[in-house]
């Protein structure tokens, strides 16, 4: 973002109008400043469709889950969503053994996603099956191809507003 104010013919008021502006605030403009920069929306929860998706999970909830999540389980969770939805254990372990932003010791990935399930059930639908599903004998994290597309639009979003998002624990990274 470029932002320019002029210090020579713009007003204080002006500057401070023009900055809120560029960060999507509902400034008060000056009456003389004929020509200020519209607010541009930022884009919100409300964004998101509030279609039933599947097992009564919309766009929204699928985003307040992310929003609620621990930073860990929200890394795991987005790429198990970049994978399409499919994933074997080893490959998230191995993923996140080494990660730069969100490294989770391979023993500890289970208790990471827990917090996928905490969250499910206080936030999700009454009655939806886990959306992150765990198949043991195969050893693979599943997620409906429905909800996968639901969740990469729940993760678009998050991108763009990362002040709506659960922040990292002090002193932790998982």
């Amino acid at each position: 973002m470029r932002l320019t104010i002029d210090t020579e013919t713009d007003t204080y008021e002006q500057a401070i109008a023009a900055v809120q502006a560029a960060y999507g605030l509902r400034p008060d403009t000056p009456a003389a400043w004929p020509d200020a920069p519209a607010a541009e929306p930022r884009p919100g929860p409300q964004d998101l469709a509030d279609d039933d998706l599947a097992d009564g999970w919309t766009g929204q909830l699928l985003f307040d889950l992310i929003t609620a999540l621990t930073p860990g389980a929200r890394a795991v969770l987005r790429r198990i969503t970049e994978l399409g939805g499919t994933a074997s254990y080893d490959d998230v372990q191995q993923h996140f053994a080494h990660h730069p932003t969100h490294p989770i010791p391979i023993a500890r990935i289970g208790g990471t996603l827990t917090s996928v399930r905490a969250v499910q059930r206080h936030l999700g639908p009454d009655g939806a099956g886990p959306l992150l599903q765990r198949d043991e004998r195969a050893r693979r994290y599943r997620i409906d191809d429905v909800l996968v597309a639901g969740l990469r639009r729940a993760f678009a979003l998050a991108d763009a507003r990362p002040d709506l998002l659960r922040g990292e624990p002090s002193g932790t990274a998982a």
